[in-house]
């Protein structure tokens, strides 16, 4: 998997001796993601997935809401894994486990899970802010392994930039996209009819698609009926 744009922890930010890093991000984000969610995950119980946890203070707040789900973070990023670790010893909840390092590009994710060892028949995979910074076939094995991972009533959160029937929508998309594209021809703002078909691939539907601030969009992935597009 690609590194991230900017590695937490480099970007001048605060770090915490046990190594918890902060997002800015985190602090814009948290409320309208899970607004989001809640309608979904409210009141459920069962094993969630957060791929690209990045520094973990999505996955710590998230699970606050959700008690009787447990919460899988992961990343790559060894800095990152740290942070993951220490906010979860921070909050002193009982409901995220340590991380698990899950390498989209290969469609099992990680050996616990493809053993059997780790989370499996998950209520849900979260995923924020990863397939456009990073080659088209991390989006390949993020399907790959939900369609693999998900329960029946299972959902996949796509959270992000996107396009619509081949545009942008908005200006300041359009300029990220180029500008992730100058950095990495194989980064860049992803369509959401490309990103469908990926998930028909694997048994998965569009059912929902949520407006976001700041011009980004939460896709809602099931085995159910669309709703809400």
């Amino acid at each position: 998997m690609a590194e991230y744009v900017v590695e937490f922890g480099r970007d001048g930010g605060r770090v915490e001796s046990d190594g918890r890093l902060d997002a800015p991000a985190f602090h814009r984000n948290h409320e309208p993601l899970w607004a989001a969610l809640e309608k979904y995950l409210t009141g459920r119980s069962g094993d969630v997935v957060e791929v690209g946890s990045g520094t973990g203070q999505h996955v710590v707040d998230f699970a606050r809401h959700t008690p009787d789900l447990v919460w899988w973070p992961s990343d790559l990023n060894q800095r990152h894994v740290k942070s993951i670790e220490a906010w979860r010893v921070h909050s002193g909840l009982d409901n995220v486990r340590s991380p698990l390092r899950i390498d989209l590009v290969d469609p099992d994710w990680c050996p616990e899970m493809k053993s059997g060892q780790g989370p499996n028949n998950l209520a849900a995979v979260f995923c924020a802010n990863v397939i456009h910074i990073a080659p088209w076939a991390v989006a390949v094995g993020l399907f790959a392994g939900a369609g693999r991972y998900l329960r029946s009533d299972g959902q996949l959160f796509l959270y992000g930039p996107f396009k619509r029937d081949g545009k942008h929508t908005a200006l300041s998309n359009a300029v990220f996209d180029t500008s992730l594209r100058e950095g990495n021809p194989d980064w860049g703002v992803r369509d959401v009819s490309d990103v469908e078909t990926l998930a028909r691939g694997v048994g998965l539907r569009l059912v929902d698609t949520i407006d976001m601030p700041a011009n980004n969009l939460t896709l809602v992935f099931g085995r159910g009926e669309a709703r809400g597009l």
